[in-house]
């Protein structure tokens, strides 16, 4: 299972609930790995007006608040991982600004 979320990594509520979902997986035996996705605030913006994107993201046609949303939150939480704040065994960050989706 595959879960996505954006977290705020300046907020602990965004650490509890990271952990919270973690939790109801391993305490039944599961695993949990950490995947971080990162990208810089020009491709973010650029990708969020992406016809792929507005198609399957209705919350994103309007792109004004969208974009709004985004330079927003960014300007208000810290929303990329610093070097070794991660205590999760299994995680790896990727920094996919220079990387394309695959069609």
């Amino acid at each position: 299972m595959i879960i996505t979320f954006m977290c705020a990594f300046d907020r602990q509520a965004d650490w509890d609930y990271v952990r919270s979902v973690a939790d109801r997986f391993e305490r039944t035996g599961g695993n949990v790995y950490y995947v971080e996705l990162a990208a810089d605030n020009k491709t973010r913006l650029e990708r969020n007006r992406t016809e792929n994107r507005l198609r399957h993201k209705p919350s994103k046609r309007d792109s004004a608040f969208s974009e709004g949303s985004i330079l927003r939150e960014d300007a208000k939480y810290r929303l990329v991982s610093r070097a070794g704040e991660i205590p999760f065994a299994h995680y790896i960050r990727i920094d996919n600004t220079s990387l394309a989706p695959y069609a």
